[in-house]
């Protein structure tokens, strides 16, 4: 690659402050949060809008060079770090944070892909709006990464995935054409639905450069139960019991072991026990209205007395104050980050039917004790839809990096149980560099090929994010 005449020609059009070619700039952009990757590029571009990068993508197209787009840089599977070969240049979108629209009649928001998650909730609560998408990372995530992950969050259960959320979309394809999809129609049966082709496709297809997005009610009342139950068992019955009492009230639904809930007491600021006992598995359970004359208190009582007398529940707290509520969400959202502390972690983001989350946790628990034993299995998440984050922390006092060199060997253990039970081996966080070639294993030959027709269609010369989704 001619590094200078290129960064020269990429200044021309974007501005020689938005190339970045020093190692000290371009380091923050290189690093994966949980440094599984460590990437190389001759240059950082920062364009500052849909313009800048169509302008990015036509010169990368007609010179053969490959572009890896990047939102926040808070991705889990290392689809948005270069390779270590160091013939990607990485287009960072944080420049593009507009917020162009907020239409609170019509309940939409359109914005530029780099507007963070947090503004955009802001944004949504200023006019008394909700946008419901919730992540452990949205004080830096950014929507246009959610989307191109799908990303899914603690409130899919009510709300839907990224996708659901949805309503248009304004694409940079590979070739620097600009599709203008930016409807916020409900209903629109002209043909295909473009958009959904790259929701999730993790910018291997076209870079998304700004999104209309759904607006809801904001919720009027919400109450919150910290509960503690004996087994997994015992919070889907919880479950069952909350679903079919408050249907769509039910907004949040967490499921959490103690060893979890430990590591956050130890290392997360702020973090305190909600309960005086220890018990083997927590839940966290939110109910909302948008209707002020909706008691939800007598509800979330009339729940948890239902299930204190089948003997489900071993005990519960229920949050006093909007203060409390938070509190019981900073444990589970801390819950990943606190796993850093103790050490190396091997990841797993995997969905079974909700009904299966008991079997699943105790095959896949007894699988991984049995194969390192001492490990800690740390699986939390939304057991409302079925998402279990299966992380196993390492031994205590274990060499970090001969723990993590069987990963792959994990991997295989417990996505093995996944695909016994029907599940799927990436719930909400995407293919990218890590799963890719697993995809062989958990897509038919048909499946991959259209996926490829896709590819080749809309990215001739494979430029865009290549060496992610799909496998070789």
């Amino acid at each position: 690659m001619e590094r200078n005449t290129h960064a020269d020609q990429f200044a021309t059009l974007i501005g020689e402050a938005n190339v970045l070619t020093t190692a000290n700039d371009k380091a923050p952009y290189l690093v994966e949060w949980r440094d599984l990757y460590q990437g190389v590029t001759p240059m950082v571009l920062r364009p500052g809008s849909t313009k800048e990068v169509s302008a990015v993508m036509q010169y990368a197209y007609e010179n053969g060079i490959k572009i890896v787009p990047q939102g926040g840089n808070t991705g889990l599977v290392g689809g948005q770090i270069p390779q270590e070969s160091g013939d990607e240049i990485v287009v960072s979108l944080s420049r593009m944070n507009k917020v162009r629209h907020v239409d609170p009649e019509g309940f939409t928001i359109t914005v530029d892909v780099g507007v963070v998650l947090e503004t955009l909730q802001n944004e949504a609560d200023k006019v008394d709006r909700l946008f419901p998408l919730s992540l452990g990372a949205q004080g830096s995530c950014q929507i246009g990464g959610n989307i191109s992950t799908n990303a899914g969050g603690t409130a899919v259960l009510s709300y839907g995935n990224t996708r659901d959320l949805v309503l248009g979309l304004e694409v940079v394809l590979p070739t620097g054409e600009i599709w203008n999809g930016l409807r916020t129609l409900r209903k629109d049966n002209t043909g295909y639905d473009l958009k959904q082709l790259f929701i999730g496709a993790e910018g291997t297809l076209g870079i998304i450069t700004a999104a209309s997005l759904k607006l809801f009610p904001k919720p009027k009342k919400l109450e919150a139960a910290f509960v503690g139950l004996s087994s997994p068992e015992a919070a889907l019955s919880l479950f069952s019991i909350a679903k079919a009492q408050a249907g769509p009230v039910l907004t949040g639904f967490e499921i959490m072991p103690r060893e979890g809930v430990e590591f956050c007491l130890r290392h997360l600021d702020g973090a305190r026990d909600p309960l005086e006992g220890t018990h083997a598995w927590y839940v966290l359970m939110e109910l909302s209205s948008g209707s002020e004359a909706f008691e939800i208190r007598d509800l979330l009582e009339a729940i948890l007395g239902e299930a204190f007398e089948a003997e489900h529940v071993e005990d519960a707290a229920l949050a006093q104050n909007m203060s409390q509520v938070q509190d019981f969400w900073h444990i589970r959202h801390g819950m990943s980050e606190v796993q850093k502390a103790e050490g190396g972690s091997i990841k797993h983001d995997v969905s079974v039917p909700v009904a299966l989350i008991p079997e699943f946790l105790n095959k896949a628990i007894a699988a991984v004790e049995a194969f390192v034993p001492g490990c800690r299995p740390i699986p939390f998440g939304h057991l409302g839809d079925g998402n279990i984050h299966f992380n196993v922390s390492q031994p205590v006092g274990a060499d970090k990096e001969g723990y993590l060199a069987k990963w792959d060997e994990m991997n295989e253990i417990v996505h093995g149980i996944v695909a016994d039970l029907n599940g799927s081996i990436s719930a909400e966080h995407g293919i990218g560099r890590l799963k890719r070639d697993l995809m062989k294993e958990v897509k038919s030959d048909i499946e991959l090929d259209l996926m490829w027709r896709i590819k080749t269609a809309l990215d001739p010369k494979g430029l865009l994010n290549p060496e992610r989704v799909l496998p070789r």
